[in-house]
């Protein structure tokens, strides 16, 4: 179990956190709204946001690829999403190997509560679990913060044609 984990199970999130599950080719549609909910809060024109919102929403095809997660809450169904695959190989850094955390959103009055942690502790246990050295994290700009200010480490662009300028990695131990 990470640190990341160990901190999300020592208590850090309220009683009435949301239940964590694999999600299912039924939970599609509350995923994508989900997505669309989150990425409506990023800092970008509104044109952008509609025009790229397509290459963010999962289906059916991506559950034979990916794994999904869903955080649910009694009552209002799901509140975060995360979703992962292995990583390529030129991604990480040399001679590891990781889980790309390929997209986790939140719905914005459920961001800052934790949810987003916790599914990020859900990643790094899943990548412990399948014997993965770390998490890679392809962040949005925006997102920057969140993931350093949970411990992710910002990986250098080696390759200014390849490489994607905000990755984060998450070593396990």
């Amino acid at each position: 179990m990470t640190g990341l984990s160990s901190e999300i199970r020592a208590g850090d999130m309220a009683a009435s956190s949301p239940a964590l599950r694999p999600g299912t080719i039924d939970d599609l549609e509350g995923c994508n709204a989900v997505i669309e909910a989150a990425v409506s809060t990023w800092p970008l024109p509104e044109r952008v946001k509609r025009l790229s919102l397509p290459i963010y929403r999962y289906d059916a095809h991506d559950l034979e690829h990916l794994a999904l997660l869903v955080a649910e809450e009694p009552g209002r169904g799901i509140v975060g999403v995360a979703a992962w695959e292995p990583a390529h190989p030129e991604d990480v850094p040399q001679g590891k190997k990781g889980l790309l955390l390929h997209g986790i959103y939140v719905v914005p009055d459920g961001q800052r509560s934790g949810i987003g942690t916790s599914l990020i502790a859900a990643a790094a246990d899943a990548a412990l679990v399948a014997g993965f050295d770390g998490v890679l994290v392809k962040a949005h700009p925006s997102a920057e913060g969140f993931f350093e200010a949970r411990g992710l480490e910002p990986l250098p662009v080696l390759d200014a044609h390849r490489d994607y300028a905000h990755r984060f990695w998450l070593p396990l131990q």
